[in-house]
């Protein structure tokens, strides 16, 4: 992995709790997400994977606004 790609994912791995200050949750980013899509897809690993590819590719800002829509109560 390059500096650049580790960068890239950097706010993925983060727990919740320290990404946004709205969230005590110790869950990094990364797998929050996956179980929301695990939970909207009715627990199919299989959507669950093609829902979660597109975030791999986006920036620490897009990964903060998806989570904030999708996770914040």
């Amino acid at each position: 992995m390059t500096a650049e790609e580790a960068e890239k994912t950097r706010l993925i791995d983060e727990p919740m709790n320290k990404a946004f200050d709205w969230s005590d949750d110790e869950t990094p980013v990364r797998d929050a997400l996956w179980d929301y899509y695990m939970e909207k897809n009715s627990h199919d690993t299989d959507k669950t994977v093609v829902d979660m590819k597109p975030t791999l590719d986006m920036s620490d800002d897009q990964v903060k606004d998806l989570a904030t829509k999708l996770l914040k109560k």
